[in-house]
């Protein structure tokens, strides 16, 4: 049986429907002004660590390129090689950009204030953060180009190899909590942040979430002096925006996800009344902050990995390290008699 389209809309659907577009557009909007003012903190960090004075023209301080880089992009043409194939070429840069916005429906930046706080959230996040390999590999394959389809295939074994490495770890963090939902994950935490008792797999999290989201040392796939610029070699305009603007979202996102899982979330670093009474936003914020500068004092400072180091590395010493600790902290759980809260 169908229901009618005019049937649903009444003044409380419309009312519930606004109310939510209202939540997305209020975490969205300011994750995309987030992302712009990543790439010049990225910029200007790089640039002091390197001795470098980083853009300082545009606005006062070069606070307004990444404005001007904005705009460029806007009014540039786009151009789609004649042998591509169209459509898949339009679709990929969609298909990184949206899962990194999905996966901030379940994060908490405070206690209560989470848009959709289901039981179920460190499985959504593992599988929307999954899915924008497949715009990569889109990209790669669509191009119909030799040197974006060799970025795509290095850029899925990559992630591939690494979300193992990663889905171990946060299998550590479940059964220390006793729960998949972040928001109980977080609570579980108020004694002791888990990157304490789990300081080795928070290490592992760390790089992991580097070779996850393309970053240096493991920022292959983009390898310039092998592969010009990888997967979007063939991209300009603002298609090439959205890979950019996905990259840096996905910084943003799994360093927020890196502080709900071993850093507290919105707890403060300890319980005093000074600390209780600033909002968990800005706890949950700084930590954010401390994770994306990991990112940048990486790319900074390390050389690139050869790609058979890369891949040894993640499973010749993540995969068995990380089940080996699995093991650990699962017996010493049943051992000492300790359950999840």
């Amino acid at each position: 049986m169908t229901i009618p389209f005019l049937e649903l809309l009444t003044l409380e659907n419309i009312q519930a429907l606004g109310w939510i577009v209202a939540q997305v557009l209020t975490i969205t909007l300011p994750l995309f002004l987030a992302v712009a003012y990543l790439t010049f903190a990225e910029r200007k960090i790089i640039g002091a660590m390197q001795l470098r004075i980083g853009p300082n023209m545009v606005g006062p301080k070069g606070l307004g390129q990444p404005i001007a880089d904005a705009v460029k992009l806007m009014f540039k043409e786009i151009i789609i090689p004649s042998g591509a194939s169209k459509i898949p070429f339009i679709i990929a840069p969609v298909m990184v950009m949206v899962p990194a916005l999905m996966a901030w429906a379940v994060i908490p930046f405070d206690k209560g204030l989470v848009l959709a706080d289901i039981n179920l959230g460190v499985l959504y996040l593992l599988a929307v953060s999954s899915i924008g390999i497949y715009g990569v590999l889109i990209a790669g394959w669509a191009s119909n180009s030799k040197y974006p389809f060799l970025g795509a295939v290095r850029s899925g074994a990559q992630m591939i190899s690494y979300e193992v490495s990663m889905g171990l770890t946060v299998m550590t963090v479940i059964l220390l909590s006793g729960s998949m939902n972040l928001t109980a994950i977080v609570e579980a935490q108020q004694g002791m942040w888990y990157m304490v008792p789990l300081f080795p797999m928070f290490i592992v999290f760390l790089i992991s979430i580097l070779a996850e989201t393309n970053r240096a040392p493991f920022d292959l796939p983009e390898g310039e002096a092998e592969l010009v610029a990888g997967f979007h070699a063939e991209y300009s305009s603002m298609p090439f925006a959205l890979f950019f603007l996905g990259e840096y979202a996905n910084m943003i996102l799994m360093s927020g996800i890196t502080a709900v899982l071993f850093m507290g979330g919105w707890l403060p670093p300890i319980s005093t009344p000074l600390f209780d009474a600033v909002p968990g936003f800005f706890w949950f914020s700084l930590k954010v902050a401390f994770v994306l500068f990991v990112f940048l004092w990486a790319r900074a400072t390390l050389p690139r990995f050869r790609y058979d180091q890369l891949m040894r590395l993640g499973w010749k010493v993540f995969l068995p390290f990380t089940l080996l600790w699995l093991i650990i902290v699962a017996a010493s759980m049943h051992i000492f008699g300790l359950v999840g809260a």
